[in-house]
């Protein structure tokens, strides 16, 4: 049984992310496998988590290079998904308690589509209004910010805080 369905409706059209989705469905699935098949999902559940860190890490950049606030409710998002992961690890190799790798398994493929259908949607209009290329790191239209020898005043573009998501105030 599938964990997550890999669909037309996860893809983005940004084919570094979509890949990278991808591949998230794939290792959740595989873990989902394992725990279906009664056997120690653990590494495959750790794999997952490395895969994630890698994932979260490469849409910070891209959010830092486009203009995003440090703290925005997306990076705040991942950081609690990756704090749920970690601890569900924390649990299994310290507590003995395997519980929470069949909880969790649930948990992020209800979460995950939302997330990519929001967040990471809006997080690629942006990429695309400012004409980010995620291979170069380079922006067509560089985020302005004051400097120090401009002052206080200067003119900034305001930083993007908005995560896509309507259930959020920002």
């Amino acid at each position: 049984m599938s964990t997550l369905d890999w669909s037309q409706d996860l893809v983005l059209d940004q084919p570094e992310l979509d890949h990278t989705h991808e591949e998230f469905v794939e290792l959740l699935n595989a873990f989902g496998d394992t725990l279906d098949r009664g056997e120690d999902a653990l590494p495959a559940f750790k794999a997952l988590l490395a895969h994630t860190e890698d994932h979260f890490a490469m849409e910070e950049r891209w959010m830092a290079a486009t203009g995003f606030e440090a703290e925005n409710c997306h990076s705040s998002q991942h950081a609690m998904v990756l704090n749920v992961m970690r601890e569900t690890v924390r649990y299994a190799e310290e507590l003995l308690d395997r519980e929470p790798l069949t909880i969790v398994r649930g948990e992020l493929a209800q979460w995950f589509p939302g997330h990519a259908e929001m967040m990471d949607a809006a997080l690629v209009y942006t990429m695309q209004q400012r004409g980010f290329d995620p291979t170069t790191g380079e922006c067509r239209e560089p985020v302005k910010a004051a400097t120090s020898a401009e002052g206080a005043d200067a003119e900034r573009e305001p930083a993007v805080s908005a995560c896509g998501s309507t259930s959020c105030g920002h």
